[in-house]
């Protein structure tokens, strides 16, 4: 059989993880790049000459970036450093290691010396207790996530998807499987992060395709309508019926989702259908069957990314979410009401509260309230600000947009005065 030109390494790789074309790799690169902190991009002539009989050796910021995109060691992808030796490969090889291990955050402590051991032997280590090290990282970055914000947590989301790939890459089918699984939460996380990071949009469609293509090769359905309805929420309100087609499809497609995730599902979709224009009476009743959904769940469990789906979702978080879409249907005092009441009674982590109250100052904005709008929307401000929450920043920037007309009344000009003030 005659041996294909160039690198044929390195073609079949990306081949394998969907990238079709030398484009494709390179934008791929971009997405890891902006993740890992890193600022350089490449173009379709540095894919073609990886692809080429002599790819050449990668410097430090794409040897990191290559190795976090196809989690894998560079030899494996047809690459041979410069006056290549045993030495060489081994010293490349702990810089890999390190790069997986010590990068991600929370990862190092929490495996301890058994567990660092067993990450670096996957092969040897085929048990439950690495998969259960890698879901307390992610969980982990949950929690970092929640206190130091998006921004804080991408670089060590991305090198932990990288360190899952690399694993599953190497590992016996049993295990792979298990690896893939705790893959398509931490793809999804990663999603997630991208999206309140404020990242351009097919950066957070890049992560939510990898979940879902994991969690179909896993054959968890519910997780794969978990992703659509995260693709629904990620969806602009512009893009109502892109937003409708991924909710509809999460709350009636061919799975079961447990009821609080149902919930949240139906939550969405009845956002959609007031941004579509839907009578307000088939948007309540779609509400009306969230709620019902929620009633069949049992109790509820802390939230967290490796749990049961939406375990965290009560009854306050789908009355606040049921308050926007009262306000997307043109009924915003109804929407001041809800929010008002579930905001006070709740119990809502701090990017979540941050999100319904700057909501609220849109949904008084709505209702010609501007004042209070505005002393609203510096609460939301006071606790977005910091950690950097895009969602509800984006909100508040709306809501800006809204007072516009009000501006020169001292409480609006210093919201939006705030706002301007913002780094980008």
């Amino acid at each position: 059989m005659t041996q294909s030109p160039g690198n044929p390494a390195f073609r079949a790789a990306r081949l394998e993880r969907g990238w079709h074309s030398q484009t494709d790799v390179a934008r791929a690169y971009a997405v890891y790049a902006t993740a890992l902190g890193e600022t350089g991009e490449i173009d379709v002539r540095q894919v073609r000459r990886w692809e080429s009989a002599k790819p050449g050796w990668p410097n430090t910021q794409a040897r990191r970036v290559l190795r976090a995109m196809f989690g894998l060691p560079l030899d494996q992808l047809g690459f041979v450093p410069p006056h290549s030796g045993r030495a060489e490969l081994t010293e490349e090889d702990a810089v890999r290691r390190r790069s997986f291990l010590q990068g991600v955050i929370g990862i190092a402590p929490l495996l301890g010396p058994s567990g660092r051991d067993r990450l670096n032997h996957a092969r040897r280590y085929s048990d439950q207790a690495l998969v259960g090290h890698l879901r307390s990282a992610l969980d982990e970055l949950a929690r970092a996530d929640g206190s130091a914000g998006p921004r804080q947590a991408l670089p060590a989301a991305t090198e932990l998807l990288a360190v899952i790939e690399h694993l599953a890459h190497e590992a016996s089918p049993s295990l792979r499987r298990e690896l893939l699984g705790v893959g398509a939460r931490a793809a999804e996380f990663t999603a997630w992060l991208h999206r309140d990071a404020g990242s351009p949009p097919h950066v957070t469609v890049f992560f939510h395709d990898r979940a879902i293509e994991w969690a179909t090769v896993t054959g968890d359905a519910p997780m794969h309508a978990y992703v659509l309805l995260r693709k629904a929420q990620a969806t602009d309100r512009h893009d109502a019926a892109r937003m409708l087609d991924l909710a509809h499809a999460a709350a009636h497609g061919p799975w079961r989702l447990p009821p609080r995730a149902q919930a949240e599902a139906l939550q969405q979709e009845a956002r959609a259908l007031a941004l579509t224009g839907a009578p307000p009476d088939k948007v309540a009743r779609t509400l009306d069957q969230a709620q019902d959904a929620l009633g069949q769940a049992g109790q509820a469990e802390p939230a967290s990314c490796t749990g049961p789906l939406c375990a965290g979702y009560t009854l306050d978080r789908l009355m606040a979410q049921s308050a926007i879409s009262h306000r997307e249907a043109g009924q915003p005092v109804r929407a001041v009401d809800l929010l008002r009441q579930h905001l006070a009674q709740g119990s809502f982590a701090a990017r979540d509260r941050a999100f319904f109250t700057a909501h609220l100052s849109g949904a008084l904005a709505s209702a010609d309230e501007p004042d209070d709008a505005a002393a609203t929307g510096m609460a939301a401000l006071n606790l977005a600000a910091t950690p950097g929450f895009g969602q509800a920043l984006g909100e508040l920037r709306r809501t800006a947009a809204e007072l516009r007309a009000h501006a020169r009344r001292p409480a609006v000009r210093e919201l939006r005065q705030s706002l301007a003030a913002l780094p980008v």
